[in-house]
């Protein structure tokens, strides 16, 4: 199954996706919650909701007509992973991580596709990182194992977690330097994870910068898996529905390169995962 989220009057509501259509679920099955998170956490059988529509006689919306939104507007909890990919911790002059490099993001910085990055006006070293995104659909109990932590996983998105470089090095935290608003794409849409590999692994990931590859890697050479990185942070807190985990990006960014690319407006950058779909953002500068 294929799901989205898209915007209606301004409003974010959950559709699911079939080929170029989509069809809105609270529509059709008022039951079933306009928004993916509150689904999510009420424990909705979107499978089942999902085929229901898909099978009847529904209005359907193109595609490619509609506003998107954010995958989840506002998740729970947005937990990255800096340095999940040998080669990016190489190019970055570090060795490989024994535990990951876990920050945070805020709601208030995530885009949708087709929504336009921003370059901030206190700085132009505006950074791309093409990443796997993890939306967690059962609560995960403390202390959960590895062996056991892919049924508690829905699905899986395209992220790119931009960075600015110079506010994310002003600090030992990462924090401040990936919270900028209008930095973290999210979407188009959800694979659900009985689509693709368990742990959504060997899968081709890609980005692209005005059509040139500059990220060219495989969801298998990530340090940590998403199932060793739900146990590890099941060891600490607790994951629960409508959560999100950005798996961390693989070489080839910006400011390892000589000279550094850093993006400008006018520029588009497209994070493509094989199997998930392509999330596209234009770059724009910031008005003040």
């Amino acid at each position: 199954m294929k799901f989205t989220t898209y915007l209606r009057d301004g409003a974010p509501r959950l559709a699911v996706v079939d080929g170029s259509e989509l069809i809105d679920l609270n529509d059709v099955q008022p039951q079933v919650p306009a928004d993916l998170r509150a689904a999510l956490r009420a424990g909705v059988d979107l499978h089942a909701a999902a085929r229901a529509a898909l099978a009847g006689p529904f209005a359907r919306l193109a595609l490619a007509a509609t506003k998107l939104a954010p995958l989840l507007p506002d998740p729970g909890k947005t937990v990255c992973l800096g340095l999940n990919y040998f080669d990016h911790a190489k190019e970055g002059g570090r060795e490989k991580p024994d535990y990951p490099w876990f920050f945070y993001r805020g709601s208030s910085s995530l885009i949708a596709h087709g929504d336009a990055g921003v370059v901030p006006t206190v700085s132009t070293k505006f950074d791309y990182e093409a990443e796997l995104a993890v939306v967690i659909g059962r609560r995960v109990p403390r202390h959960t194992k590895e062996a056991d932590a892919l049924p508690y996983v829905f699905g899986y998105s395209c992220f790119n977690d931009m960075s600015v470089r110079d506010y994310q090095k002003r600090t030992p935290q990462w924090t401040i330097g990936k919270n900028f608003d209008g930095t973290g794409g999210f979407g188009p849409v959800l694979v659900t994870a009985d689509e693709l590999p368990p742990g959504a692994k060997d899968l081709k990931i890609r980005g692209r910068l005005n059509g040139q590859v500059m990220q060219d890697a495989n969801t298998s050479d990530m340090i940590f898996n998403v199932a060793e990185t739900i146990a590890l942070l099941a060891d600490v807190l607790t994951l629960e529905p409508g959560d999100v985990i950005a798996m961390g990006t693989p070489a080839g960014v910006g400011q390892a390169r000589t000279p550094p690319v850093w993006m400008k407006a006018g520029d588009t950058y497209e994070v493509e995962i094989e199997g998930i779909g392509t999330l596209i953002n234009p770059i724009v500068n910031e008005r003040v």
